[in-house]
Order: structure tokens, then C-alpha cells, then sequence
């Protein structure tokens, strides 16, 4: 304790040394004790140290301090309703979050993932209880949570815009930007600035999408990712901006392969994003 830390800082200048039943001064700081011998029959644990006030006093405050702190954090365990729980939302964002059977609704059970998994432990070691589902899409849950308290998305990518809308837990995993093309394009680039010219594929209100229109590109946002597959092969889009791995897994479950990446470009980690309405004691468990 702090305050018994302070007491024993204080209480060689003022104390008594009492050997047997004789009551020897301490020496003044700088002078040598003149009596070094100590009766052969003293019984162990009788050398006790006689506190001045103020040193009593110093312990006194650093327990009423301490008891303040146990009662504040015992509060703040309490206050969690026993009814409350976060209701947490996602999207198909494979291998991270995604639907059994691939579809844009999904419940707890029948929602898998490497980030669903870790979340869902998250919330059983801190002991709070949760509602999962995965819906569509994606710019529609977003805005539901950055507006309603007491919910939360994942797979969220943290950014630097995105800091003080959300309270953050993570992070859950980490993912590259990529620009895709097809397989047989001779598209080379060195940086963002020379795909200015070129029709970019993304994912509305995406953290890829929202970096590149920061950035005074103008992409072209689909309400699904996997849209820009199709877009690229039929020469709607010239590259698709997305996250590795994501954009490809979306592209092997639609039967595409060999898409190549033609600009990496970030790296960015993904987070459970609550709102910010959230209590502290919430994140601070999770």
C-alpha cells in the first residue's frame, strides 16, 4: 500500500528499537551505534517499531484509499443490468465472418468464421451475453450501429476517419488492400495515383472504398463485393479494390480463380466496432 510505503519511508527517523525489555534510541543518521551486542536469550519477533502519529496516520489514508478503489471497481462490475446484452451484427466476409450456406441472413448457430469464433469467446470469458446475426448489407449495418447503443459489428477495419465513431475491441485479425484484375490483364502499377484513370470496382461504405474516395479517387461502389467479380470479367471495371483474402475467397466461392493483384497498397486490422454508447465496463471486460 501506498500509505504503508510512506509510513516506513518516515518511521526510521522517529522509532524505537526495543530489545528485551530494554528501549535502545536509533542512532542519528552518520553515527556509529556504540552497542552492537544483543542479550543471547532476546525471543524472536519482540523487536517491534514504535510509529509516530504521522506515519500511523500515512497507513490510515492508504487504506481508507484503497477501500475507496475496491468499492469503485466493485461498482463498476454492478453495473450491468442482469438483463443486459449487446446485440452484435456482421456480414459474409469469409474467412472471417460468413454465412453457413452463403446467404445474406444468417442466426448465431449457422454464422462461422475465424472472427465469429473469436468473438463469440470473447463474450463468454467476460461474461456478458450477446445476439448474433449476419445481415445484408453491409453500408445498412453499419450505420445501424454507429446509431444505436449497446450493438456492435464486425469485422470492422480500424482507420484513422473511423477512430471516434466506434469503441474498439482487437484486434480480431489482419488483412492487405488489394487492387484484382483478371488474369490476363498487363495492368502494372507502382501506386494509387496511377489508377486514377482506371474504373475501380469496391464495396459501399467499405473501409477500402472510404480510403480510396479520401484518397480523390472515385470508385464504383456495389451494395454486394461479390458484384465486382462478375463486373471485372465482363470488362465492367478495369480492377476490383478489395481485402486479400477476402477477394479472393468471394471469388473461389464463385467459381473464379487466377485473379491477380496488380497493386497492394495497405495493411489494416479488423475489430469488434461497438457504439459508442457503450458502457466502458463492456470493452473493458472484452
Amino acid at each position: 500500500h501506498e500509505g504503508a510505503m510512506a509510513a516506513l519511508a518516515v518511521a526510521p527517523a522517529v522509532a524505537q528499537v526495543r530489545v528485551g525489555r530494554q528501549a535502545v534510541p536509533e542512532a542519528a543518521p552518520g553515527v556509529e551505534r556504540t552497542r552492537r551486542r544483543t542479550d543471547q536469550r532476546m525471543q524472536p519477533g519482540r523487536i517491534e517499531h514504535r510509529l509516530s502519529a504521522r506515519a500511523q496516520r500515512a497507513i490510515h489514508v492508504g487504506r481508507q484509499r484503497d477501500r475507496r478503489r475496491q468499492q469503485a471497481c466493485a461498482h463498476a462490475r454492478a453495473a450491468l443490468p442482469d438483463d443486459y446484452r449487446v446485440v452484435l451484427l456482421t456480414e459474409n466476409f469469409p474467412p472471417f465472418n460468413m454465412a453457413e450456406d452463403g446467404k445474406n441472413y444468417a442466426a448465431d448457430a449457422r454464422i462461422h468464421g475465424i472472427n465469429a469464433d473469436i468473438v463469440r469467446e470473447m463474450f463468454r470469458r467476460a461474461n456478458i451475453r450477446y445476439e448474433l446475426t449476419l445481415r445484408f448489407p453491409w453500408d445498412r449495418i453499419y450505420k445501424q450501429v454507429l446509431e444505436q447503443p449497446d450493438q456492435g459489428l464486425f469485422s470492422t477495419t480500424f482507420t484513422a476517419e473511423r477512430e471516434q465513431q466506434f469503441k474498439w475491441v482487437g484486434p480480431l485479425a489482419s488483412i492487405s488492400w488489394v487492387l484484382l484484375a483478371p488474369a490476363d490483364s498487363p495492368l502494372r502499377l507502382t501506386g494509387l495515383e496511377q489508377a486514377r484513370d482506371l474504373r475501380i470496382g469496391a464495396y459501399k461504405n467499405d473501409a477500402v472504398s472510404q480510403h480510396l474516395e479520401g484518397k480523390g479517387l472515385a470508385p464504383i461502389n456495389s451494395l454486394r463485393d461479390q458484384e465486382n467479380i462478375g463486373k471485372l470479367l465482363k470488362g465492367q471495371i478495369d480492377v476490383w479494390a478489395t481485402a486479400d483474402p477476402v477477394g479472393p475467397y468471394l471469388a473461389k466461392q464463385e467459381g473464379v480463380t487466377g485473379l491477380k493483384p496488380v497493386l497492394r497498397f495497405n495493411e489494416a486490422r479488423l475489430f469488434l466496432a461497438l457504439n459508442r454508447a457503450t458502457p466502458d465496463e463492456v470493452v473493458e471486460r472484452l
